[in-house]
């Protein structure tokens, strides 16, 4: 089994190729590029730096979200675009989810947090019980405040990654009532291997799609599709 994984989800672009066995190969970039600019060269490379004829693959995973509305767009319509070329399935694999997993093995609460704007976060709660990712609390938009309150409420040493982390680390150093750390610099932030590495579980549940019935998973309205909410609401009222 063969599944090429991509994230474009934040400012980070990743991608990544992987087996049941090892990853054969990742190209990961946390910084301010286009993602529609990098996404296919990164592929091109890695897929040529270990002798891959795309044709091979099993699957394309892909972080469904939540993130960043273009970024997601971006990404799924990368994994469509080629699933239906190739005639690959799509593995849809939750964003916070896959973050979670980098930091597979860990005997403490897992917390990623991912800049959501608004005064939120994209957040959940998961713990590993043997090899197994588990969800406490499933993925989410919320304040930082009501994930710490479920999180002290636990009681719980918990590990802290994600974007939002630099962001709200003072708060939570204010609310948290239990032992926490955050993770190190190689495994904050997401990675097409973390994402691969759960695809492949997936893969075997069957959890599978066709590449045309593949979305991105959003969470809430993006901004322009609230604006357009309220002006209706408006225009209903006679405002």
């Amino acid at each position: 089994m063969i599944i090429l994984a991509l994230d474009s989800s934040g400012l980070v672009a990743s991608v990544a190729i992987a087996n049941e066995e090892a990853l054969l190969a990742e190209y990961t970039i946390n910084y301010k590029k286009t993602h529609s600019q990098t996404l296919l060269p990164m592929l091109d490379e890695i897929a040529r730096m270990v002798d891959l004829d795309l044709s091979n693959i099993d699957a394309i995973a892909v972080s469904a979200g939540p993130g960043s509305f273009t970024g997601l767009r971006i990404g799924s319509a990368t994994a469509k675009g080629l699933g239906l070329a190739m005639n690959k399935p799509i593995i849809s694999v939750p964003t916070v989810d896959s973050l979670a997993y980098n930091l597979h093995g860990t005997d403490k609460l897992v917390c990623p947090i991912m800049d959501a704007r608004r005064d939120q976060v994209y957040t959940g709660l998961y713990e590993f019980i043997g090899d197994k990712l588990s969800i406490i609390s499933s993925q989410k938009a919320v304040s930082i405040d009501e994930i710490i309150d479920e999180i002290n409420k636990i009681g719980r040493e918990t590990v802290f990654l994600g974007d939002a982390v630099p962001i709200q680390r003072d708060r939570i150093k204010e609310t948290i009532k239990v032992a926490y750390t955050f993770a190190p610099i190689h495994m904050n932030r997401q990675r097409a291997g973390s994402t691969a590495a759960l695809a492949i579980e997936y893969y075997k549940m069957g959890q599978v799609e066709p590449a045309a019935e593949h979305k991105p998973i959003y969470l809430r309205m993006s901004q322009a599709e609230r604006e357009r909410a309220e002006r209706l609401r408006r225009e209903e009222k006679g405002d």
